[in-house]
């Protein structure tokens, strides 16, 4: 008995870091373009700094759009994939298509003809409105292919092919970081566009990686980018959908909002707490790869558990990514801490953005393990079983009612010193884990969510 449970956890561990180590390389790839962004930026100017870490949270709120949508997607793809139903995995990603399509129209339209207005909400100053506009504008394109791509990716992830995903996300990764320093520095002949020269690198970057994704799909004998599944109609596999990503989605873009209210409530505090926010979310982002990678690796793998009925199993393997995640999240907060000379040795910005960047940094040495269990559970654990209900009520009301307006009232009505009102925001992640953990153990979150008889009554 005891070989055979230790036979079980080593190919649990074989299976978790075969999926992770892709997915790790993708949010590497991720965090390293923000990092180039905010490094060649730095030579251009703190407001150009500013002014695009307050508009790259629209990309901020749209991903997690595409996030929960792709989540949704993943729940029903990973389980239908452990059951060996490949065609109801194709319907899927075409009902995901046409909400992802539709979220992705309306934000590029409204940052091609309103970027003034996009801005004037997370800041008045005159300056960082004209040059987040500007980026804004040009934005709008990468909005519209990242929909596809994040969904289709998503789907490929969802099945196991997660080492194709991961390539994608290289090739546009790798073209984003060359264009950028084409683009901002005016190099091999090309205009010295600053600020703009980002938005248009990452516009570029997304279209080329959509065309790779058409090329791929050419290639695949089973899932494929076929736009004709986003006409195909399916009752019960639409309600499915409906049903357990509108909560995923609604908590992916309820928390997503209530972030950038951060954003909106720095961004008001004066551009030293911006420029500084700046590059703390850009190393923060570097000390969540590996905890956030193995959230979504742990998801994928219990969703196939789960989909062939194996439910203890499913449940030693929430028990081991667990400990997973407790681990990594200490590794990203040493990593944090690691790098804080580093940063501060060469960040060109004003004596008093240089003293709350020293302090930010260190508060989110720990705060990245709040974040990591909340992820593995909410975002990997809880979804994998098609909970996704729990963790939009848990996030909804631990943001909306306890940070976002603890957040304003300490800026603006008691007018705390910057560094306090930062501590405080910084607080939202360890509210919620006694309700988190509770739910883990309670075990309600695991559930079997396919359908045999999906197209003889759909």
């Amino acid at each position: 008995m005891q070989n055979t449970e230790r036979k079980n956890g080593d190919t649990f561990y074989r299976q978790i870091f075969k999926l992770v180590l892709p997915i790790v390389i993708q949010n590497l790839l991720s965090a390293a373009v923000s990092s180039a962004d905010v490094v060649m930026l730095n030579y251009v100017g703190q407001s150009s700094i500013s002014a695009v870490s307050l508009a790259s949270q629209y990309a901020n709120i749209l991903f997690m759009v595409f996030y929960g949508l792709g989540t949704g997607a993943t729940m029903l793809c990973a389980q239908y994939h452990g059951k060996g139903d490949m065609k109801a995995i194709q319907v899927v990603e075409g009902i995901a298509l046409r909400f992802s399509l539709s979220f992705s129209l309306v934000f590029a339209g409204i940052a091609l003809l309103f970027p003034q207005g996009m801005m004037r909400i997370f800041t008045d100053d005159a300056e960082l409105i004209r040059i987040g506009a500007s980026y804004l504008r040009f934005m709008s394109v990468s909005y519209l292919c990242w929909g596809i791509t994040e969904v289709y990716l998503a789907v490929l992830r969802s099945i196991g092919r997660v080492v194709v995903s991961t390539a994608m996300n290289v090739l546009a990764f790798s073209l984003n970081v060359i264009l950028n320093a084409v683009f901002i520095f005016g190099l091999f002949g090309a205009p010295e566009l600053g600020a703009t020269g980002v938005a248009i690198a990452t516009s570029l970057s997304r279209l080329i990686e959509l065309a790779a994704c058409f090329v791929v799909s050419s290639l695949s004998r089973d899932i494929r980018l076929d736009f004709r599944y986003l006409f195909v109609k399916n009752k019960l596999l639409f309600a499915d959908f409906v049903r357990l990503s509108l909560p995923a989605l609604g908590n992916d873009i309820s928390w997503s909002v209530a972030f950038s209210m951060y954003s909106v409530i720095i961004g008001h505090l004066g551009t030293d707490a911006v420029a500084a926010n700046s590059f703390v979310i850009v190393v923060r982002n570097f000390g969540t790869i590996l905890c956030f990678g193995m959230a979504g690796a742990g998801g994928i793998l219990l969703g196939n558990i789960i989909g062939e009925n194996r439910t203890e199993e499913a449940l030693e393997g929430a028990k081991k990514l667990m400990k997973l995640t407790v681990i990594t999240g200490a590794a990203g907060g040493l990593i944090i801490l690691a790098a804080t000379p580093l940063v501060l040795k060469y960040a060109a910005l004003s004596e008093q953005a240089m003293e709350y960047l020293k302090y930010m940094l260190l508060i989110n040495t720990y705060y990245v393990m709040g974040a990591a269990v909340n992820t593995t559970l909410i975002a990997g654990v809880f979804r994998a079983g098609g909970d996704s209900r729990f963790g939009f009520l848990c996030d909804t009301v631990d943001m909306w009612c306890y940070a976002v307006p603890l957040g304003f009232l300490a800026a603006f009505v008691f007018r705390l010193p910057v560094m306090a009102v930062y501590f405080l925001l910084c607080t939202d992640e360890f509210v919620k884990w006694p309700w988190v953990l509770r739910h883990y153990r309670s075990g309600k979150w695991l559930n079997n969510i396919t359908r045999d008889d999906v197209f003889e009554r759909g």
